[in-house]
Order: structure tokens, then C-alpha cells, then sequence
């Protein structure tokens, strides 16, 4: 079984990354250490520098989640984004001395984070989120549809802009598997209506090709 810092598994490109964070955006985001851990589960945006480079990652959080007092304290965190995920069983293979495993998309993002009280900020980060996870929906609905709930709602959050410092990717997805078992497995998890995972694995099968 492959592990999490096999540079076998890594990210091929950019576009790997933004794929699994625009298709899996709500991440666990940690600050502190030992026993003054603080975390909260946190949807995130890409952001990026004027090159077209991934350079930041973009969100919102409650006033009231002591992560944000943790965060103008501390400025330093952690985002963890788990994407599509399922157990390969070994049952699915011809070749029964195969061990059972796990094939995964996950991505560790180093930050330094920003809080941005100003209304301008705020209102541009929530308008942008709905309008990333509005798209494509019949009957999208738009911030202004709030009316006057919006300036309440408002008042209780902060956004902020997260500068990447560094990143760990994970893409375990049969890359090192023989192709009679890559096909078995495959199947396999057609099977378990692993749709997401297929579609990944699929996206990786051509092992020396951009996506």
C-alpha cells in the first residue's frame, strides 16, 4: 500500500490541485499546536497570483468560531482537502496474494491567513463563493435575493485570504498497479458506484500526459 509522502502519488500540475479543491472545497482548516489545537471545517477558494499561478486560498468564517481569535493571534495554519475516496478490496482481483487497499485524492496546504473585516471584503468573498457553487444550477439563486438579511448575516463573519506556503498532494489512484489489476479494480469500484474515484483514476491513467 502506497503512503501519504510517496512522491510516486503527487500532484502531476496545477490543475490536479485546483480540480480537487473547486470539486472538494470544504476543507479542515488548523491552527496551533498540541493542546491548544483549534479546527474547523471551512469551504475555500483558489486564488490566484497575477501569472495565473495557484498562490492563495480564499474563504470565510463565524466571528464566533474561536478559530478566528486563534488566527489574528496567530497567523500560521493548516487546510486539509480529502476528495474522492473508497476501499480497493482485494476480492476483485484474480490474483488472490494481492493485499486489500485504499485508493484516495487528499491535499495539505501550509498557510499564512489574513483576516479582512472590511464590508467590501466580506461582501466580495461570500458573492464569489455562491456564485462558484451556484453555477450550473437551475434557478441559481444570488446573494441580493437576502435583501435586508444580508447586512445582518454580514456583521457575524470575516473573511479572509490565505497565502500558500507550501503543499503536499496525495493522488493514490492505481498509478503502480499491473495493468490486469488496475482493470479488475476499476471494475470493481464501477461496481461499488465509485463514479468520483473512477473519474479520477481515469483522469491519472494516462501516466505520462497532461490532463
Amino acid at each position: 500500500m502506497g503512503h501519504a509522502y510517496d512522491e510516486s502519488y503527487a500532484a502531476r500540475n496545477q490543475a490536479d490541485l485546483v480540480a480537487l479543491i473547486e470539486g472538494n472545497p470544504l476543507a479542515w482548516v488548523v491552527s496551533g499546536k498540541a493542546e491548544a489545537l483549534m479546527h474547523s471545517p471551512l469551504p475555500l477558494r483558489c486564488g490566484y497570483a497575477a501569472d495565473g499561478r495557484l498562490s492563495h486560498l480564499l474563504g470565510h468564517l463565524a466571528l464566533r468560531n474561536p478559530l478566528a481569535a486563534r488566527l489574528r493571534e496567530d497567523p500560521m495554519a493548516a487546510a486539509f482537502f480529502l476528495g474522492p475516496q473508497a476501499y480497493v478490496s482485494a476480492s476483485w482481483l484474480d490474483d488472490r496474494t494481492q493485499a486489500p487497499t485504499w485508493n484516495y485524492c487528499a491535499a495539505a496546504f501550509q498557510l499564512k491567513v489574513e483576516l479582512h473585516d472590511a464590508p467590501g471584503a466580506i461582501r466580495d468573498e461570500l458573492s464569489a463563493l455562491v456564485a462558484q457553487m451556484e453555477a450550473g444550477r437551475p434557478k441559481a439563486w444570488q446573494l441580493e435575493e437576502m435583501e435586508g438579511r444580508y447586512a445582518h448575516l454580514a456583521r457575524h463573519v470575516v473573511a479572509f485570504r490565505a497565502q500558500i506556503v507550501s503543499v503536499h498532494s496525495t493522488f493514490k489512484l492505481g498509478q503502480d498497479e499491473r495493468p490486469g489489476d488496475y482493470a479488475q479494480i476499476a471494475e470493481g469500484l464501477g461496481r461499488s458506484q465509485e463514479a468520483s474515484l473512477l473519474h479520477w483514476m481515469r483522469r491519472f491513467e494516462a501516466r505520462d500526459e497532461e490532463p
